[in-house]
């Protein structure tokens, strides 16, 4: 990594104004600019991470180099969040996509900015600068989204296949903590404490109307720009890792989207990609130049003769629960979809065999145990710690397990696999979790893909039906996409199983599936050798401005990340942390602390023992003040019912201001 310093503009920071609003709301932003430069296009990131104390390390390393390459470069926070005005009610709001357009509005009537605003994020950032694409501002003229959906139901955080995913309670107790965090009286001046207090007062869990929105209705159709890409009329750069959890939206948006567009898949986990977990980095912050330069300043930078799709073909590796690097190399496609890509199908066929012709049709059923997906790692993965799935071979002790024989050659994927089942299950409420795995010679099983369905969801998310017991069934589960080389003398192998925790919370009632081999099949996208990608453009090293000071310290008490089976009771519990280590910034007199705790019970044989508890502790110091919240959460079930308990305390140099309490039950709707 190359920290530069030199840039043909020297810049300027403001490291703190207001943005008016018509509601007469102000939003906090940091401004950029390069001196001299007169009026330029300006890059907006706007978030709700705080960029004071939150974002602040990452914003040094970005938004100077941008600006000083002749952009004005804006970090705004969202209402209710940092130093802004109001509350923030939910994520991804009417009310926060609209502020979102009258910041562009804003910006563009400055001195400084020539009119033409761009957007780039990753995550909740990526998020938004689609969704206010799709409201077409009209100072807006390209969105540059990483790490980020186009369907908020189906791969967010919250409903994995129609199944309920871990994150949708873990990452509705985070933000619980962070959106209780007080603004900085250094920006805000004496009105900082009734900010706080009215953050505590309108805080609300958000996992209480997620859960209460079970199916794909309006409430996840809100911003999911997947409901009508034409809605996008500005060019659209997307870009994600294999490791991250939303590298399936980079080629949808491609396929969808009308707009000029690229996509770009890195090996990368949940960051930007100059700035990694998993090597190979590359210089994104010159490829984010390269397209701004293309489409704001008019210049010829290549960046649009290169191809549409180019993702990083990942070799074999043995399965580890962490990657620092992953093996590949960069290929590209012209097109997506690819009419190069096969869909090649291969038959689940009766003794466990996988084969490219079907044998004779039995039945096989399948009753997995509860602890089947202990070793699948995290949801959204960031790369460190254990978040990679484990070697395979114990969750396929639980599950069907079919194995193709040794491969002949060289077999490269690049899309999503498919399982087409042909089933029938013994309960109206059933999952399944179909794994694509690559098994070495010495029997090492290596998690190449995941999909999961809520069998109620066979047909729609927005329409659910109870299966019908005994009765013959077809479904599709789609996996993530993916790119990866399948080595000659190693085996694929397809494993199903009927849970899969924590990852989904389990259905009401130990579901037996009774699949049908023969009829039941794999499509697997196979890409055929391109000679193009050996003369694809190396991207240029990875390079940043000056950091900006700061210490990182572990937080004492920090949990580990674990999973334990208590073999005698059936009891298995997987730990998470969260949001733990200590973060000195002297420039500002802060010093934040932070211990978060995700955990998951359950014993065997018993669904409706499901339990997720979280634990968070944040303090900010400074200026002899400290603040804290403290917040404990429970989401437990019976056969009808999810129950959401928590509760939250704010304290003020260790005496407590605030405290408030939640027990509601929420009925389940076929999950």
């Amino acid at each position: 990594m190359t920290i530069r310093t030199e840039f043909p503009h020297p810049v300027s920071v403001t490291e703190n104004l207001f943005i008016p609003l018509p509601d007469g709301t102000r939003l906090a932003a940091k401004l950029w600019r390069p001196e001299g430069a007169g009026p330029v296009p300006a890059i907006l990131e706007y978030l709700p991470y705080r960029k004071h104390d939150g974002t602040r390390i990452r914003d040094g390393h970005t938004h100077p180099y941008l600006a000083g390459h002749g952009y004005a470069c804006i970090r705004v926070d969202i209402r209710g969040t940092g130093e802004s005005e109001g509350i923030i009610t939910d994520e991804y709001t009417e009310v926060e996509q609209q502020d979102g357009c009258d910041v562009i509005a804003w910006i563009a009537q400055q001195g400084w900015c020539d009119g033409q605003v761009a957007m780039i994020g990753i995550s909740w950032g990526g998020f938004t600068g689609l969704q206010i694409a799709a409201r077409q501002p009209p100072a807006l003229k390209t969105v540059i989204s990483v790490g980020s959906t186009d369907d908020r139901y189906a791969t967010d955080v919250h409903y994995v296949g129609g199944c309920l995913s871990k994150d949708n309670v873990d990452w509705s107790s985070t933000m619980f903590a962070h959106n209780d965090l007080p603004p900085d009286p250094a920006i805000v001046g004496a009105a900082w404490h009734e900010m706080w207090m009215q953050r505590m007062q309108g805080n609300t869990p958000w996992i209480l109307p997620w859960l209460t929105h079970q199916r794909r209705d309006a409430y996840w159709k809100h911003g999911s720009v997947c409901e009508d890409f034409s809605r996008i009329t500005v060019p659209v750069y997307s870009v994600s890792g294999w490791a991250d959890n939303y590298s399936e939206a980079v080629p949808r948006l491609l396929a969808g989207l009308k707009v000029p567009c690229r996509g770009l898949v890195g090996p990368w986990a949940h960051s930007y990609p100059y700035n990694v977990t998993v090597a190979p980095a590359i210089g994104w912050l010159q490829e984010v130049l390269r397209w701004c330069d293309h489409w704001m300043k008019g210049r010829e930078t290549g960046i649009m003769d290169e191809p549409l799709y180019r993702v990083w073909m990942q070799e074999p590796v043995s399965p580890q629960t962490c990657y620092t690097d992953r093996p590949g190399r960069w290929v590209g496609e012209d097109q997506w979809p690819s009419p190069r890509i096969d869909m090649q199908q291969h038959v689940l066929n009766a003794g466990g065999r996988l084969a490219r012709q079907a044998a004779a049709v039995e039945a096989v059923a399948i009753c997995s145990p509860l602890w089947v997906g202990l070793g699948a790692g995290e949801v959204g993965r960031y790369g460190d710690q254990a978040d990679w799935a484990t070697d395979q071979r114990e969750d396929d002790g639980g599950s069907l397990v079919f194995l193709s024989e040794p491969l002949t050659e060289r077999m490269e994927i690049l899309g999503a696999p498919l399982v087409h089942l042909r089933f029938a299950s013994d309960k109206p409420l059933a999952l399944v979790s179909a794994r694509l795995n690559d098994v070495a010679p010495d029997g090492a099983s290596t998690r190449v893909g995941i999909g999961l369905l809520n069998l109620t969801h066979r047909n729609s998310h927005e329409f659910p039906e109870p299966l019908t017991p005994g009765k013959l069934t077809d479904a599709v589960v789609e996996m993530e996409d993916t790119a990866y080389a399948f080595p000659p003398g190693h085996r694929i192998a397809v494993s199903l199983s009927t849970t899969y925790w924590p990852i989904a919370w389990p259905s009401p009632e130990l579901a037996t599936l009774t699949i049908r081999t023969g009829e039941s099949f794999l499509t697997l996208p196979v890409r055929p050798p391109r000679a193009e990608d050996a003369a694809l453009r190396p991207f240029d090293p990875p390079e940043h401005a000056p950091p900006t000071p700061h210490a990182y310290a572990d937080m004492p008490g920090t949990a580990r990340r674990q999973v334990v089976r208590d073999l005698l009771t059936g009891r298995s519990t997987v730990d998470f942390p969260r949001w733990s280590g200590v973060t000195d910034m002297p420039d500002i007199g802060h010093i934040h602390r932070g211990l978060g705790l995700s955990r998951y019970e359950i014993t065997e044989g018993d669904p409706l023992s499901a339990t997720t508890t979280t634990r968070f502790q944040v303090q900010i110091e400074r200026g002899g003040t400290t603040t804290e919240h403290l917040s404990e959460g429970r989401l437990t079930c019976d056969a009808t019912h999810f129950r959401v308990e928590m509760e939250v305390t704010g304290r003020e140099n260790g005496q407590v201001v605030f405290t408030r309490r939640w027990d509601e039950r929420i009925p389940r709707d076929h999950v």
